[in-house]
């Protein structure tokens, strides 16, 4: 081999960042390929190449009926094999060079799953855009895009590399935009004391292209986890919006208290009161009235990004709400629905037991009639204890003929009351007949 053909691939080596190494490998493996297909070539050979003074040598050994090979090495370089195994050699070695560049890149990024690259997006479409990033390209499918968010061609674009693919063409490397991980490696990239580990993203909660949670803690106590990632006048949480498109983000300091966090979690909201219940795993969160609507959020975000971010589902209650039910705590409730007939269209209570269900009018009845019980066993020893204290005042008012309940002459009421007394006091044959001559 001239020294031109060594200065030819010490120049293709730099141009596809491959090794002088390798492509002698390459070289003596597309040469071996090429001596094979010649006519009377020996069944086992192989291929050496001196990298000091390139000599192309093909040694070759008998082989047994086996298939195992003996002997000693033969010197089975043809004459004219450089002009005869050009052409064949030149397909296997480009082959060859492919396949070693494709290994090559597969093992640049088969690594970094979970770091951020940047790419130009180059064409989208309604099922992925592929990003630019070199060497290779990406493919940022349109599940791992944000809504709404429309990606211009020949733009630069930050994405999370969530998974590396190995294909018979290559490496094909997954992208995403809506990964958590997306925006702590924004931060690590924006705030120093993040990249040295000053200040942890303990935790994260996202809903993309709308707003983010992340929950911060400093191991220096002289250094503020909040205000470091927020930067002097907002300027570095200001640079993460920008990537994100104008998502907004929240930066809540961590605690190891679950109460604690829970009510650094639904800030901006003012809470009063956590109640932690630990075998729920439910966090109830009081607030005052005018604060209900904030804690909550558009849609039910905060509350929903502060569950997600502290791991507790979050109960939100108001004042007026939480004294309403502890009000009424002691009283029960009948369990039922209210539903429509398909036939008559007509509204009944649906119990919960699988009783009959019931009209409205049934069901007013019902209600009525248990409100009258329940007045009525409320007020049952009260009247019994006023009708005890009359009798006591006034024992023979039953039998005294003066003072008319009405006013009027009730002579004859008194009358009747005496005969039934005395009828009632004698054997009934004998009531019965003083009766009939009565009548």
């Amino acid at each position: 081999m001239n020294p031109e053909m060594m200065e030819a691939l010490q120049a293709l080596a730099v141009d596809k960042g491959i090794s002088v190494d390798t492509l002698f490998s390459v070289l003596a493996d597309a040469l071996e390929s090429a001596y094979k297909r010649m006519p009377g070539a020996h069944e086992y050979a192989w291929v050496t190449i001196d990298p000091e003074t390139m000599e192309i040598r093909v040694l070759a050994q008998e082989i047994d009926e086996d298939g195992e090979p003996y002997g000693e090495e033969l010197d089975a370089t043809p004459d004219d094999f450089g002009r005869i195994a050009a052409q064949t050699a030149k397909q296997v070695m480009t082959q060859r060079i492919r396949e070693a560049e494709r290994e090559l890149k597969y093992e640049e990024y088969a690594g970094r799953e979970g770091d951020i690259v940047t790419g130009i997006i180059q064409q989208s479409d309604s099922r992925y855009t592929l990003l630019d990033l070199g060497r290779v390209e990406a493919l940022l499918p349109q599940a791992e895009q944000v809504p709404h968010e429309r990606p211009e061609p020949n733009t630069r674009l930050k994405a999370y590399i969530v998974e590396v693919r190995k294909t018979a063409k290559g490496p094909q490397i997954v992208v995403s935009r809506t990964h958590p991980g997306l925006i702590k490696r924004l931060f690590e990239l924006e705030v120093p004391e993040i990249a040295d580990g000053v200040v942890e993203i303990k935790a994260c909660a996202r809903e993309p292209g709308h707003r983010t949670k992340i929950a911060v803690w400093s191991n220096d106590p002289n250094v503020d986890p909040v205000g470091a990632c927020v930067g002097a006048r907002g300027a570095r949480v200001r640079m993460v919006v920008n990537e994100l498109r104008g998502e907004k983000i929240d930066i809540v300091p961590f605690s190891d208290d679950p109460a604690d966090f829970v009510m650094k979690a639904l800030s901006p909201a003012k809470v009063k009161e956590v109640r932690m219940d630990e075998m729920t795993g439910t966090a109830e969160v009081i607030v005052p009235d005018y604060q209900l609507s904030l804690a909550i959020g558009k849609e039910g975000q905060n509350a929903r990004l502060a569950a997600r971010l502290t791991g507790w589902r979050v109960d939100i209650k108001s004042e007026t709400q939480l004294a309403e039910e502890e009000a009424y705590a002691g009283e029960e409730w009948a369990d039922g629905e209210w539903i429509v007939d398909p036939e008559t269209g007509e509204q009944l209570w649906q119990p919960a037991d699988g009783g009959p269900a019931l009209s409205a009018e049934e069901w007013a009845e019902a209600q009525a009639q248990m409100q009258a019980e329940t007045i009525e066993g409320e007020a049952g020893p009260a009247v019994d204890a006023d009708a005890a204290s009359v009798e006591e005042a006034d024992p023979e008012r039953e039998s005294s003929p003066e003072a008319p309940s009405d006013g009027g002459d009730d002579t004859e009421a008194r009358v009747a009351e005496g005969a039934e007394k005395e009828l009632l006091g004698k054997p009934r044959a004998v009531a019965d007949a003083e009766n009939d001559v009565t009548t």
